[in-house]
């Protein structure tokens, strides 16, 4: 025996009959990842199955993806966002897209509640840059039409244009308002549903990272933290940003680089706000701005599953504050962080059996607070068939 597989075995033999038998024997459904996927797919699978053990298997101490690191955004998609869908996407493809994340926004909403989500409809801003006039007149110029075509969705209109009331500057001389975009608390968010999962017995193991899984048709041999095997019924991957890395999905990994200033007095600034193409985005919590973005100036660099500060985006956020949000006032920063976000060349996520006892909810193109709701409920139901 070498060495390797002498501390796998030791590893293994140091788990009690007690711990081996009440969280990692008879489990019907494994779960990996805790983010809003896998939580949410647990929690619809215990509604289907009460009686079913559900063990989620999570390799940080919090989700590791984007579940408790993103901006909070209760969106569907900004104007140019979805005038640029529209050169890749049929109308009727493009209003489909908005339906799934409306219909995401408020299967959340429902299941935990607006109030525990401190969920708040300020509305959303378009910004843009000084460079960016063709941008800001074409969307100007398919406003209507656009208004038009989500018509069916909202029964009005969504976007309208507005006045710079925040005193923002360097940029076009007014913003696009959107009238149904809203803002929530993700760690309040992610906190109830796990209070929600586990309250109906599901198991949830924080630094148990599954770091490979075969199907023998049978059962699915798991490995867990490279050293402790196990088997369990069937497999259901929610890891959206590292999927790729344990399923070889063609799911590529986005990391997003945010940061939030300190308490500033007598903030005015109460929305969600899109800016340079929605490569950058900001909001207010607490009476402070949150601030996220820039990948657009490393793509190559930002392709990773390691989280991590870089000092070329970093730099660039601090400068947005200082030219643009926040020109005439003093502020600090508090604190900065990244989240691992997954994306590939189509918007649809992936949502399918692998094999006959694997299943994956990934891929959710940093759209996860929209439709995360809706597709670990997918997941559940094609998982419990």
């Amino acid at each position: 025996m070498d060495f390797d597989a002498f501390l796998v075995e030791m590893v293994m033999k140091n788990l009690s009959y007690w711990e081996r038998t009440t969280w990692l024997s008879q489990i019907d459904y494994a779960i990996v990842g805790s983010g809003i996927v896998g939580l949410s797919c647990a929690l619809m699978l215990k509604k289907k199955e009460p009686s079913a053990k559900i063990v989620v298997f999570e390799k940080g101490i919090l989700p590791s993806g984007a579940s408790t690191k993103n901006a909070g955004f209760g969106c569907f998609g900004s104007l140019s966002e979805l005038l640029d869908d529209l050169t890749k996407h049929s109308p009727e493809e493009v209003l489909q897209l908005v339906k799934e994340r409306l219909h995401g926004l408020q299967l959340l909403r429902e299941t935990i509640g607006d109030s525990a989500l401190s969920y708040q409809e300020y509305g959303g801003y378009e910004l843009f840059t000084k460079a960016d006039q063709e941008l800001f007149e074409n969307c100007l110029s398919k406003l209507e039409e656009t208004n038009r075509l989500l018509h069916p969705l909202f029964g009005g209109p969504v976007f309208s244009e507005c006045e710079n009331k925040f005193g923002f500057k360097n940029i076009q001389p007014s913003l696009i308002f959107n009238v149904f975009e809203g803002q929530l608390d993700t760690g309040k968010m992610m906190r109830e549903l796990l209070q929600k999962v586990t309250s109906l017995g599901v198991l949830v193991l924080n630094t148990s990272e599954v770091t490979a899984l075969d199907d023998n048709e049978d059962k699915v041999a798991l490995t867990i933290n490279n050293s402790e095997q196990i088997e369990v019924n069937k497999v259901c991957v929610a890891t959206n940003g590292f999927a790729q890395q344990l399923l070889g999905q063609n799911v590529l990994p986005a990391r997003a680089q945010v940061l939030v200033t300190k308490p500033i007095d007598n903030l005015d600034i109460h929305g969600t706000f899109h800016l340079d193409k929605g490569y950058y985005y900001f909001r207010n919590i607490d009476n402070r701005i949150l601030l996220g973005g820039g990948r657009n100036l490393d793509f190559k660099t930002e392709e990773t599953s390691e989280v991590g500060l870089t000092s070329l985006v970093q730099n660039k956020l601090e400068e947005l504050l200082h030219t643009t949000i926040l020109p005439d006032r003093t502020f600090e920063i508090d604190t900065r962080w990244s989240g691992i976000m997954g994306v590939g060349s189509q918007k649809k996520p992936i949502v399918q059996q692998l094999t006959k006892n694997t299943f994956c909810g990934v891929r959710l193109g940093g759209m996860g607070v929209a439709i995360g709701s809706t597709i670990g409920n997918q997941l559940a139901s094609i998982a419990s068939h």
